[in-house]
């Protein structure tokens, strides 16, 4: 009769292999199938993962101007106010102010996109029709891939 205390120092090493080789696994895999508990680890009411901001899409919600406005009023005054405390010359909050939400007014998108770039960009798309062709491959509409580059570049798309 054997005891398994009493196994030589090989068939303890092979027992050990065997354990981590083939029960391990098993075991992790049951356990991640049947308790599934990971996926609610950290979850519940008073959750972190709850407090995320919701992601934005752009022009979902328009910005109240004066809301915004105010906001930058008031980042602006507290940014002088820093600066005074510090000793240097503060900010004109006003002037500041204006040319931040002047900014803020500037196309964006595809009224962003001025007429030399969007000639650029169709010239390589018209390159890559080239190439496409010589290569046996279907050409691009290149107005459709000129639009999708231009949205990708300015992030839009």
């Amino acid at each position: 009769m054997v005891f398994p205390l009493a196994l030589s120092a090989l068939q303890k090493g092979g027992a050990l292999l065997l354990f981590t080789g083939l029960a391990a696994p098993l075991i992790g895999l049951l356990l991640k199938r049947v308790g599934g508990g990971w996926e609610t680890m950290g979850g519940g009411p008073f959750a972190i993962l709850n407090e995320r901001p919701q992601k934005r899409v752009a022009g979902s919600q328009p910005i109240d101007p004066a809301i915004q406005a105010a906001e930058v009023r008031q980042m602006l005054e507290a940014k002088s106010e820093r600066r005074r405390q510090r000793g240097e010359a503060p900010l004109d909050v006003e002037a500041e102010a204006e040319r931040l939400l002047a900014a803020a007014e500037q196309p964006r998108g595809e009224e962003a996109i001025d007429g030399e770039l969007r000639a650029e960009v169709r010239g390589l798309v018209v390159a890559r029709n080239e190439r496409r062709m010589r290569e046996g491959l279907e050409p691009l509409d290149v107005e459709a891939e000129t639009r999708r580059q231009l949205a990708d570049f300015i992030g839009s798309g």
